[in-house]
């Protein structure tokens, strides 16, 4: 068996697994398995570490500590069994609470810091101690991220900051600026660092304000894909407020720099129309990113018959492509409700 999907459909009674551990071969049941798929279950727990296997290549493991899941008297179980994994041959480690939760940090940490070479994906919503940290980012074949947390403490008088070439990484909401940051003035003079700057195809970044600061920070990544700004104009007492700071000039800026974008999500649209783009940026990124497919950005649709007309008498710098985007979501017009999505 190479595969199993351990959740509450599998159900062993008390004096079952009391026989399969008394009974358990050398190497165990399943020392062959490879993938593991398992939600943490009140029924599972007591039993699940008899699947586990030293030839574990990928372990996917959800946990929701709520009314509706297991509660949080488990924990000691959770962390016990968890400590118990095999990670030192893993492939992938996808570790998904249905919140964030703090209590499982060192358990997770202790994981991560077992983890060798081998590991290309790893992905957590728990945040990790500073020493798994800088265990993950030293890991040579790592190309998936999906971290929380803020960066390892780093300095350039002690140790270099190594980094793996990430093709994808999915940043925190609440640190996201401060890994972008740590990266963007190092780049160009460690060598680990300008390789994550070349590999870099995926970003998720949610960034509490998309402003030109920010615009300046992604240009770095400049062969960028796929930009996702997972962040929308609502406060935490949900009034609108708007993020969105970027101008004409900045969004140009922006799509000169990254010209093999093919997704695009700048926030989330508000209905303020408050912000300082218009249409008009619809032509450099059409002309500079010609493979560009998804859009969804800020404009200001104040007078946007204008700004239309304005964009068919401009000049085009260069021989163009006819645009290929087919999803394309704004602000809303004047007296309208809602964001508009157009597709084409």
């Amino acid at each position: 068996m190479r595969r199993v999907w351990l959740d509450d459909e599998l159900i062993l009674g008390e004096d079952a697994s009391s026989k399969f551990r008394l009974n358990s071969p050398a190497g165990g049941w399943f020392p062959a398995l490879q993938d593991l798929n398992w939600s943490i279950t009140k029924s599972n727990l007591p039993y699940a570490d008899l699947f586990f296997s030293p030839h574990l290549k990928d372990i996917s493991i959800f946990v929701s500590l709520s009314s509706s899941g297991i509660s949080r008297d488990a924990l000691p179980a959770i962390t016990s069994t968890i400590s118990a994994l095999p990670t030192s041959t893993l492939q992938r480690l996808q570790f998904n609470p249905v919140i964030r939760c703090a209590d499982l940090t060192d358990t997770l940490s202790s994981a991560v810091l077992r983890c060798g070479p081998s590991l290309t994906e790893f992905t957590s919503r728990v945040p990790l101690s500073d020493a798994a940290v800088n265990h993950l980012i030293r890991l040579p074949r790592l190309r998936l991220c999906t971290i929380e947390g803020p960066p390892p403490s780093y300095s350039p008088s002690h140790s270099p900051l190594v980094f793996p070439p990430l093709a994808d990484f999915t940043l925190g909401e609440d640190t996201a600026r401060e890994w972008v940051s740590l990266l963007e003035p190092l780049g160009g003079c460690v060598t680990p660092l300008s390789k994550v700057k070349e590999s870099l195809k995926f970003l998720t970044f949610p960034a509490p304000t998309i402003d030109a600061s920010f615009a300046s920070l992604i240009q770095t990544f400049r062969n960028l894909v796929n930009l996702n700004v997972e962040v929308g104009c609502r406060d935490e007492g949900g009034e609108d407020r708007c993020i969105f700071k970027l101008n004409n000039d900045d969004v140009t800026e922006l799509a000169m720099a990254l010209p093999q974008l093919k997704d695009l999500i700048l926030g989330y649209p508000c209905s303020n129309n408050t912000c300082a783009t218009t249409a008009a940026c619809l032509l450099p990124i059409s002309v500079y990113c010609v493979e560009i497919g998804i859009l969804t950005m800020h404009f200001n649709t104040t007078n946007i018959i204008d700004d239309l007309k304005n964009i068919s008498g401009s000049p085009i710098p260069r021989a163009t492509p006819a645009p290929k985007v087919y999803n394309l979501a704004f602000g809303c017009p004047p007296n309208a409700a809602h964001p508009r999505r157009a597709q084409f």
